[in-house]
């Protein structure tokens, strides 16, 4: 029988943070900082409605389920908006589940997921799809990497050796800052990307204070589990690109990475990646994730591809019919307009009166 303990996340003992720990590490697929409870601890303070389920067995703890509650009865990942790049159920090695009873006991009607472990077993019958999610294998060190890199992207990476001699030669001498601690660069990431959505017609996720406040923490965030990791590549004495994540052991989970506008020709966002993945190579970092979604420049550095699902479980109760429905629609919908040029062309349109 499936026991489950909820609580708030600050709500949690030592004893289960602990093991909660010794789960991620014991399991190569869930050893990942959006995962770890230094995470669910941080989004606790910032979002009230966060909550952990506790799963034992009766003897000992099984595992660790982090959700949001939402309206109706709704669940949803930690931060499933702005968004994160991985979701799951921490458990022990042999855990089992059944997701349905999971729901009940967590008082929910539905669970929706866009980036869940692909791995978790139980979960697999309510994936309604998989998306690659890049990532960089450091294994072997960085040498490795670029050799590999280099051998299947020749001209890639001589365009941004070239870059970076530009960029040298027109700004000034070139450095890079492996674990900056200063919130003010974290704000001219913050600004930086905030730009970059506004060029796309998109959402602002730093337009919400409590989203400032998140990113603030998790940046002092130092325990020997999880820390947050800022990195800046400078040009002279300005920074010209950075990249914040969150590092677990040997995996960094890269989150946001942006580049001033002004220094654009120069690729600034790729010799940062480049220059970030030499350093954390060398602090014993051997994976980093770059978050799914088939953008160009990750096609290009990626080792290979992980991958994350989406989908919903949904229990047996008529508010749990209602999201089923809703959530049909919207995936019909979609579908319908992309699968239609004119639509599509049409909703471009409309964005960019919008915008």
């Amino acid at each position: 029988m499936l026991h489950v303990h909820l609580a708030a996340p600050g709500e949690l003992g030592p004893a289960e943070i602990s093991a909660w720990r010794s789960m991620q590490r014991a399991s190569p697929p869930l050893a990942n900082p959006f995962l770890s409870p230094e995470f669910a601890l941080a989004v606790g303070r910032f979002r009230p409605d966060t909550r952990v389920a506790v799963l034992s067995d009766g003897t000992s703890t099984t595992g660790f389920f982090p959700f949001e509650r939402g309206r109706l009865g709704s669940g949803a990942p930690l931060l499933s908006w702005p968004g994160t790049l991985w979701q799951g159920l921490v458990h022990a090695p042999g855990a089992h589940w059944d997701p349905r009873e999971l729901l009940h006991k967590c008082q929910l009607s539905v669970w929706r997921f866009d980036h869940l472990v692909a791995e978790q077993g139980p979960f697999a019958p309510y994936q309604a799809g998989l998306a690659a999610s890049p990532v960089i294998d450091l294994t072997d060190g960085f040498a490795a990497y670029d050799a590999k890199l280099r051998t299947r992207a020749a001209r890639f990476c001589r365009d941004i050796d070239r870059r970076l001699r530009n960029l040298a030669r027109d700004v000034g001498p070139v450095r890079f800052e492996g674990d900056a601690r200063d919130v003010t660069l974290l704000h001219t990431l913050m600004a930086w990307k905030s730009e970059q959505y506004r060029q796309m017609g998109v959402i602002d996720r730093f337009d919400r204070a409590w989203f400032v406040g998140l990113l603030e923490a998790l940046l002092a965030t130092r325990t020997e589990h999880v820390s947050g990791l800022l990195s800046a590549t400078y040009a002279g004495d300005q920074p010209v690109a950075a990249q914040f994540g969150l590092r677990c052991g040997d995996t960094l989970g890269g989150w946001f990475t942006a580049y001033d506008p002004q220094f654009a020709r120069h690729s600034p966002g790729l010799i940062q990646v480049m220059q970030m993945a030499e350093h954390l190579a060398a602090c014993g970092v051997r994976t980093i994730d770059m978050g799914e979604g088939a953008a160009g420049y990750k096609e290009k550095l990626k080792s290979y591809d992980g991958y994350v699902a989406h989908g919903m479980v949904t229990s047996r109760s008529v508010l749990a019919a209602a999201h089923r429905a809703r959530s049909v629609s919207v995936d019909f919908a979609t579908q319908a307009v992309l699968r239609s040029p004119r639509f599509y062309r049409a909703t471009r349109r409309v964005r960019s009166i919008l915008r």
